[in-house]
């Protein structure tokens, strides 16, 4: 993909790596659209970077996600780049009360609201790159996420296929495969110890200069090219109890 001249919507934009995200872009001459639930958190990263575009939407509703499609398609017909980024971690055992509830939530955000965006967005005949934000979990689960590592696999799977699928309509699909990284993801200071996000993004960048499909940094790339025997040692190395 062309790094800059773009028009990008990035859901989960307001924080973490989507913050990230849309602030390089800004930096690489784009026109950047962030979505998010909370109204609050969008008008500050608007006062920071004024140019940055923001709407609210909560994309675990299906009514919402159709409504932000249908916004886009009137007042952004343009838009060229979907970033499916937004998602959810709990840290949770399914011995816990309300561990159905909280699954519920991870895969609607997680899995479903990203399938269907891009089934949506796929739409406009501007779209020529859908980015997928995965993670390093889809390679090798930590117990304490069990359903959010499960969603990310998921993802990583449907994006190898989708890369296939959207061959025809000259669609680049890009994965981004973050590692642990120091954001609230999952509730906050449980990442503190963890590489910034500017390191992952500074790095992501230079391989898309590369022209590079599958974006890691750290242990994701790690993870990326380690053998079924590499996995396993992983998943027993973070869980020696087990």
């Amino acid at each position: 993909m062309n790094l800059s001249n773009n028009k990008i919507l990035i859901t989960g934009g307001a924080s973490g790596i989507g913050l990230g995200l849309a602030e390089r872009f800004i930096q690489e001459n784009n026109t950047v659209i962030i979505c998010g639930r909370r109204a609050s958190l969008l008008e500050e990263v608007k006062a920071k970077f004024p140019s940055i575009i923001t709407k609210v939407c909560d994309l675990s509703v299906e009514a919402e996600r159709i409504a932000l499609y249908e916004w886009i398609k009137v007042n952004h017909p343009d838009l060229n780049v979907l970033v499916n980024n937004a998602g959810i971690q709990n840290w949770m055992t399914i011995t816990d009360a309300n561990f159905y509830e909280n699954m519920k939530n991870e895969l609607t955000t997680n899995i479903e609201a990203p399938l269907h965006l891009t089934s949506l967005f796929i739409q406009l005949p501007s779209l020529k790159t859908v980015m997928n934000t995965t993670s390093g979990l889809a390679f090798s689960p930590f117990a304490k996420v069990p359903v959010y590592s499960a969603t990310k696999a998921f993802f990583r799977s449907f994006t190898l296929s989708l890369r296939h699928l959207l061959k025809e309509k000259n669609i680049e699909v890009i994965e981004i495969i973050p590692p642990a990284l120091n954001t609230d993801l999952g509730g906050i200071g449980l990442h503190d110890a963890h590489p910034s996000v500017s390191s992952f993004i500074e790095a992501i960048f230079e391989q898309l200069k590369e022209g590079k499909q599958e974006l890691t940094f750290g242990t994701s790339e790690t993870r990326l090219n380690a053998s079924a025997e590499d996995l396993r040692n992983h998943f027993n190395a973070m869980h020696p109890t087990m």
